[in-house]
């Protein structure tokens, strides 16, 4: 069957008789690859047909090396948000229980896979599925043959770095540039800045006396790479452009590793936010400024602060100037 042909085989369970294209991963970060497997998937279903998406949470590596497990780029919530907003029609969460990832290749095709009716099965180059990673995108489409569903293999997505490297997108290149501060690169990768998603806790409270109140935020995800950068806060009660810290506080001898959000208004003035906590809040992390130092006083600080949120206006308002909005990432192979 090709691509453009609405269904004919006997798995499809779509309402309206439709094919159903399925792609399988874990999708976390939800880049530039994750949307070519996307989109090849809605041209090989139709515009009547159903794209779905299975999608691993946690990582597989939470059951089989626990202490390798990739840090988080998103939730559950966030990935399947952004997943149907790049034209899935269903995500499907796959626990990864010892059981499940014991299944042969063809167990898991004919336990996993057969019951949404595949007509076709999208993956990139490098997929590997059941125990011990033995299935292959050859392995799929030997057993798709024999069950009524093709396979098709999206090649690689690459793009160009700031440094002009060029690179495959991948979740775990993604990791290294983040924990490097390097969010622009990032940015190139995912098609959007970097989003942290969080709880507003208390911290120390030492942001208002000094005058640059900040919110906290206590995420499951990985934050960036020490240093202080420009973005911007989305809460239920605004956006703003904001000034972020990620670090231990050095000045003040802190221990662990935060995220600091110091929201503004116009000129660089604090924004109207609660005092209280737990709420929930979106923040997308675009420009970096410098990195986290320690300084010799509170005033040195107070000073260094007040440059990083001029320099932060500098950078979003820049960005947002017709002409001087940053390149997107062009992948080198359309999807």
């Amino acid at each position: 069957m090709s691509a453009e042909q609405t269904s004919t085989s006997p798995h499809d369970t779509s309402p309206t008789g439709a094919s159903t294209a399925v792609t399988i991963g874990n999708f976390d970060g939800v880049h530039i690859g994750h949307a070519a497997l996307i989109r090849a998937c809605r041209r090989a279903a139709g515009e009547r047909g159903r794209v779905v998406v299975m999608a691993f949470d946690p990582h597989p590596a939470t059951t089989l090396a626990p202490d390798r497990v990739p840090a988080r780029l998103t939730t559950f919530e966030t990935r399947t948000a952004l997943l149907k907003s790049l034209g899935a029609d269903e995500v499907v969460r796959l626990e990864p229980s010892r059981e499940l990832l014991a299944l042969t290749p063809e167990q898991f095709v004919d336990r996993v896979l057969m019951p949404l009716g595949p007509a076709v099965v999208v993956e990139g180059d490098d997929f590997h599925f059941g125990r011990g990673r033995a299935g292959t995108t050859s392995v799929l489409a030997k057993l798709g043959d024999d069950r009524g569903f093709r396979v098709h293999v999206e090649p690689a997505v690459e793009v160009d770095l700031d440094d002009q490297t060029i690179v495959r997108a991948s979740s775990s290149l993604i990791r290294w540039l983040i924990s490097q501060g390097r969010v622009s690169d990032a940015r190139r990768l995912l098609n959007r800045p970097y989003a942290v998603t969080g709880e507003v806790v208390q911290g120390d409270q030492r942001g208002r006396d000094i005058g640059y109140p900040t919110a906290n935020i206590l995420t499951p995800v990985l934050l960036p790479g020490d240093g202080v950068y420009a973005g911007t806060v989305q809460s239920a009660f605004g956006r703003f452009d904001a000034a972020i810290n990620v670090g231990r506080r050095p000045t003040f001898r802190g221990l662990e590793r935060r995220m600091e959000v110091f929201a503004m208004s116009e000129a660089g003035q604090p924004a109207a936010l609660p005092m209280k906590y737990g709420w929930h809040a979106e923040v997308s992390v675009e420009h970096w400024i410098r990195e986290d130092l320690r300084f010799s006083s509170v005033q040195d600080l107070i000073d260094q602060i007040g440059r990083d949120v001029r320099e932060s206006c500098r950078r979003l308002t820049r960005g947002r100037t017709p002409g001087r909005v940053p390149s997107p990432a062009y992948p080198r192979h359309s999807a």
